[in-house]
């Protein structure tokens, strides 16, 4: 049934889990538990639906409408939480620098494994993966941290920027590397709405302390409640990221050759020429044309079809 719905939505599968279905689960809970100290108001009541099916009706559409307002505003939101967006400096390179410590003490607990057991050791190695490979890449946060793993390892096993190249690659990649992705990412979105649909209730729900006719004790609960469950949603965001991960490490490793097919070249049999490679198409597309790249591109480019063969038939031989 759940890929009889897949086929149906097709692309708004996405959307509709990762953002509408988060967003409904948010206002369910404004509407049971903190709209009620609300709806005596002037204000509300003018707006409050008079019957159960209008309610539900009002609450589809709400939640229609914010899934695709959050969709819509994903980038922002994922830069706040990953510690790019809104974040002053002091801050940020706090952040960083207490990252940098923690992933040390993680490689550290890793050479020294005395004591653990494998599983112990295994899931030291899982934290430690969430990591970027290279420390200059490090982000204040841990979902920072376990995004930018997969956004720099292209460039970092292959320099295939896939921050540049992202919508070349997966245009080529094949069908199921694609889809792999999409899936995975939307694990994580489903979080991170979650999260973020938490922190407005809970705010609305202690901004409604302040009405006359609150139910207070209801109202400190839910606040309370949902404040709980948010670093819980944060920590579910950054464990969804592995499968994320690893469906864009497998579009990269499957994809790398189609797109060099795709772009008239030949991927090289050597890995440092793979790179060399790689790193002059990031640079063609991040800078203006020259006309050095015709000479740079030749290497890796196919020879014409008919650079190896005669373009007519020899003559026949002598008749014996």
């Amino acid at each position: 049934m759940g890929d009889i719905a897949k086929g149906v939505l097709g692309g708004g599968w996405a959307l509709v889990v990762g953002w509408v279905l988060p967003a409904a689960l948010n206002l369910a809970v404004f509407f049971f538990a903190v709209a009620p100290s609300l709806r005596r108001t002037a204000a509300v009541e003018r707006v409050w639906p008079s019957s159960t099916s209008q309610t539900t009706l009002l609450l589809l559409c709400t939640a229609v409408l914010f899934g695709i307002v959050l969709n819509a505003l994903q980038t922002p939101l994922y830069r706040i939480l990953e510690g790019y967006l809104l974040w002053p400096r002091g801050a940020y390179d706090r952040g960083c620098r207490r990252q940098r410590a923690r992933k040390e003490q993680i490689a550290d607990l890793i050479a020294h494994p005395e004591g653990r057991t494998s599983v112990q050791r295994a899931l030291l190695r899982e934290q430690l993966a969430r990591y970027p490979a290279d420390d200059d890449q490090l982000a204040p946060t841990r979902l920072g941290n376990a995004i930018r793993r997969f956004e720099e390892y292209g460039h970092n096993r292959f320099r295939l920027d896939t921050q540049v190249l992202w919508n070349e690659l997966s245009s080529a990649a094949p069908t199921q590397a694609r889809r792999q992705v999409e899936t995975a990412r939307t694990s994580v979105d489903f979080f991170i709405a979650l999260l973020y649909g938490h922190g407005v209730v809970a705010a609305l729900a202690l901004l409604a302390l302040t009405s006359a006719e609150a139910e207070r004790p209801l109202l400190i609960v839910t606040a309370v409640a949902l404040c709980a469950l948010t670093p819980l949603w944060y920590r579910s965001a950054v464990y969804s990221t592995d499968e994320w991960a690893a469906a864009v490490r497998a579009m990269v490793n499957l994809g790398r050759k189609p797109l060099a097919d795709a772009l008239g070249l030949i991927l090289p049999q050597q890995l440092a020429e793979e790179r060399s490679m790689w790193q002059l198409v990031t640079r063609m597309s991040r800078r203006p044309y020259q006309d050095a790249a015709d000479t740079a591109f030749a290497p890796y480019r196919a020879a014409p079809p008919d650079s190896h063969c005669p373009s007519h038939p020899p003559a026949p031989g002598p008749q014996m």
